[in-house]
């Protein structure tokens, strides 16, 4: 059974950071394009952040603040947040794909969440 589960979410006061994980079972998603959405209250999901081929890109909202990077070994991707601000509040989703994209469509593989929450 594939499974993408998230950790690393919780409360934190604006300007801080926080790094979330991504750890895949079931399959190896070395070939995959992995990424990140959000989702905060009353909002669309949203992109963040997609690492795939190597390549990377992010919303013009985290830009030079988010960093997404991958360990192979540990099927494992991870998103460094630092410079947290209030508007980051959301819950945070991992997919993986065939392909990256902004959009949600190709990702077939969704993790559960976890929430990350900025005080001001």
């Amino acid at each position: 059974q594939v499974q993408l589960v998230e950790s690393g979410g919780g409360l934190v006061q604006a300007g801080g950071s926080l790094r979330l994980s991504c750890a895949a079972s079931g399959r190896t998603f070395s070939n995959y394009a992995m990424a990140w959405f959000r989702q905060a209250p009353g909002k669309e999901r949203e992109f963040v952040a997609v690492m795939s081929a190597g390549s990377t890109d992010y919303a013009n909202s985290v830009k030079g603040r988010f960093t997404i990077s991958r360990d192979g070994a540990k099927n494992t991707v991870y998103l460094q947040m630092n410079s947290l601000k209030p508007e980051d509040t959301a819950v945070y989703y991992c997919a993986a794909g065939p392909y990256g994209s902004r959009q949600d469509r190709p990702y077939n593989y969704w993790g559960q969440g976890t929430q990350v929450t900025v005080s001001s």
